[in-house]
């Protein structure tokens, strides 16, 4: 039994410990400067189709998309 105890507070303690560093470590990846134009990317997902709406029901309606462009 003392060697259950022994590995269940290492566990609490170390596991912990390795949780958290890995969520810093997570939150620190996301917030680097290198990964600006991932963001910013991302950000502008939803204004891709501006111009015209994106077909609802899956059909090619490319013809339609350059008549309201003109």
């Amino acid at each position: 039994m003392e060697e259950y105890t022994f590995l269940r507070a290492f566990a609490d303690m170390w596991g912990l410990l390795a949780m958290f560093l890995f969520f810093i470590g997570v939150v620190v990846w996301v917030f680097l400067p290198s990964r600006r134009e991932v963001h910013e990317e991302s950000k502008t997902i939803p204004f891709r189709h501006e111009d015209a709406p994106a077909p609802d029901d899956g059909e090619d309606d490319s013809a339609e998309r350059e008549e309201a462009r003109t």
